[in-house]
């Protein structure tokens, strides 16, 4: 099994492999040089068994044309509580050629589908999200999965910021989840936005990652606030097994486990 985190800068992709070689894929955003349409072929991926749009923002989709042309893409995961016309309606004019392709995902994958296809082998999956209208802004619509791969407990929340977050700690399984979790990968590409201090109560993470490019906002100066609510880890690097607390996709590139 394995757990991959694609440095895309600042947009998000990452991917999940079972031991039956079942294949997640969640958001295909990319980078100039990190296109997930490229390297998922390359590393012998032709199928993706679920596919996770956590947030309905461009840099979580921008590769997706290129990704459908050369995977195969069998269930799509998203918010569901907003049909196609209710997301477009979240968007800005002009709507990128990415989105119009997500558009029209939504209007094609409808069907129920068997819950025994929606895990690969040695993975565990559950999803939350705030509804809409509750909340009219896509960042606090994303979702919040929590990923289990072998004795390791992952937390990805797409762009969710403070008001989002504190909506889906009213629900006591939320709660619970999050305090199973060793990996923490912070939302809105752990800009000062997506951090809520309430999360911590519950969540005590060995491990917080962050998935951005170069720094350009002081918003993005979050790594030493992250790091308080960590333990630490012994990660490999190219110099060699260092102790971690935060890793970052612009320092660290991609950051993967094989477990």
């Amino acid at each position: 099994m394995k757990f991959e985190i694609l440095n895309v800068k600042h947009g998000f992709c990452a991917y999940a492999v079972g031991n039956d070689g079942g294949v997640l894929l969640f958001d295909c955003g990319h980078s100039d040089t990190n296109r997930p349409s490229e390297y998922l072929p390359n590393h012998g991926m032709t199928c993706i068994r679920r596919f996770f749009v956590m947030n309905y923002d461009e840099d979580h989709i921008s590769d997706l044309i290129a990704v459908r042309r050369k995977l195969e893409i069998e269930i799509l995961t998203r918010n569901k509580s907003l049909n196609s016309k209710q997301i477009l309606s979240l968007k800005t004019s002009p709507i990128s050629l990415a989105m119009e392709e997500f558009l029209g995902m939504v209007e094609s994958y409808t069907g129920e589908v068997d819950t025994k296809r929606l895990e690969p082998a040695g993975l565990r999956v559950k999803v939350f999200y705030n509804n809409y209208p509750s909340f009219m802004d896509t960042n606090n619509l994303s979702l919040l999965i929590f990923l289990d791969v072998g004795i390791l407990h992952f937390v990805l929340s797409g762009d969710l910021e403070r008001p989002g977050w504190l909506k889906l700690l009213e629900n006591r399984e939320v709660k619970s989840y999050l305090s199973k979790v060793n990996v923490f990968i912070a939302s809105h590409h752990g800009r000062e936005s997506g951090y809520c201090n309430e999360v911590f109560e519950y969540c005590k993470p060995q491990v917080v990652v962050i998935s951005d490019g170069p720094i350009q906002h002081d918003t993005q100066r979050m790594a030493s606030i992250y790091a308080q609510h960590a333990s630490g880890i012994m990660f490999n690097t190219a110099s060699g097994q260092e102790p971690c607390k935060v890793l970052t996709t612009r320092k660290d590139g991609n950051i993967y486990w094989d477990l």
